[in-house]
């Protein structure tokens, strides 16, 4: 990458890295997080549930922000919101307060899932381009497999409250390079004041779609299933195999490093043997997976191996399910 690249390229890594380290970090301080708050799993469970659901809602509105009032605004506002609910996340002494700032975690750090991305088209075209969104795209596949042992190593030094502190510091680590490395990219004649009407039109026609529909649900099926490991994993492997913070990340980045695997090796799988095909081995092979996981655990049958086995085909599936989904989705509009 050219020297004129380094700096975006470290902004914008930094600025992308903090939403998948936020959900991953703390995932293996999860029991010990339940365990100190007087939470259950399902409460623990629903800190995840937060986020991702501030997460998406919140993308709607920095989507046409970003285009209406320049790039860094909506993402000073991103960081501010996300420094926020890290520190009610830092600060919280049960389990309501925890999911409350988780909620507004994600609500800040959907800016930076989005607006990132938008520079770069902003500032690149063709081949720089590609090379910028290859570096962002880089951080998200290592993130699974970093930040559990990050926030083990952390959670052994500093208790788990340590896992948000560290979380806070990239915040206004990313904040200030964002001040004072990272010019404005949209001019202001290139900026697209808000409509409610055509946002609304537009939503109708794609609802409208079923098509659209049909690889949507079917992405968001697998997205689901994903999401159901992630918010499980930690007292699957740590209560129910009696794993440490530190294997379970071992374990965790096993099973994140077949759904990473599988979701470079998409495309490649799609031109020679066709989407569709593709799609439906993935699923059939998920399913399996999943049945079989099922069947043995009923059986009384079920070892540690066997379950990072299991899981790692199931996410090798739900990697070429979920991009192929979005691309067949995209394609129909």
């Amino acid at each position: 990458m050219s020297q004129s690249l380094a700096r975006p390229a470290l902004v914008l890594g930094l600025l992308s890295c903090i939403g998948p380290f936020a959900i991953d970090m703390y995932l293996p301080a999860m029991p010990n997080i339940g365990t100190d708050l007087g939470t259950t799993p399902q409460g623990m469970q629903s800190t995840i549930t937060a986020y991702f659901a501030a997460f998406g809602l919140a993308q709607l509105i920095y989507g046409p922000w970003a285009d209406q009032a320049g790039r860094k605004v909506p993402l000073y506002a991103g960081i501010a919101i996300f420094v926020l609910g890290t520190i009610l996340c830092m600060t919280a002494t049960s389990g309501t307060g925890l999911i409350a700032g988780r909620f507004v975690q994600g609500l800040g750090g959907a800016a930076l899932g989005v607006v990132p991305r938008a520079i770069v088209r902003d500032m690149m075209t063709g081949a720089e381009a590609t090379r910028m969104m290859a570096a962002i795209m880089l951080v998200f596949s290592v993130s699974p497999m970093l930040a559990p042992l990050a926030g083990s190593a952390l959670m052994l030094i500093t208790g788990w409250r340590g896992i948000f502190a560290a979380l806070l510091i990239a915040a206004m680590v990313s904040l200030a390079l964002l001040a004072f490395a990272q010019p404005e990219t949209l001019a202001r004649e290139n900026r697209r004041p808000f409509n409610l009407g055509t946002l609304l039109r537009g939503t109708w026609e794609l609802l409208m779609d079923r098509a659209f529909l049909l690889w949507t649900f079917i992405g968001a099926f697998g997205f689901g299933s994903f999401f159901i490991f992630l918010a499980s994993a930690s007292y699957v492997y740590q209560q129910g195999f009696g794993l440490s913070s530190t294997g379970f990340s071992l374990a965790f980045a096993a099973n994140a490093m077949s759904f990473i695997g599988a979701s470079q090796l998409a495309s490649r799988l799609s031109t020679r043997f066709g989407v569709l095909p593709m799609l439906k081995w993935a699923s059939v092979g998920f399913a399996a997976a999943a049945l079989a996981l099922l069947a043995v655990t009923l059986a009384g049958g079920l070892n540690l191996w066997l379950c990072i086995l299991g899981l790692g085909i199931g996410n090798a599936g739900l990697g070429l399910i979920i991009p192929s989904t979005m691309v067949l989705a995209l394609d129909e509009q």
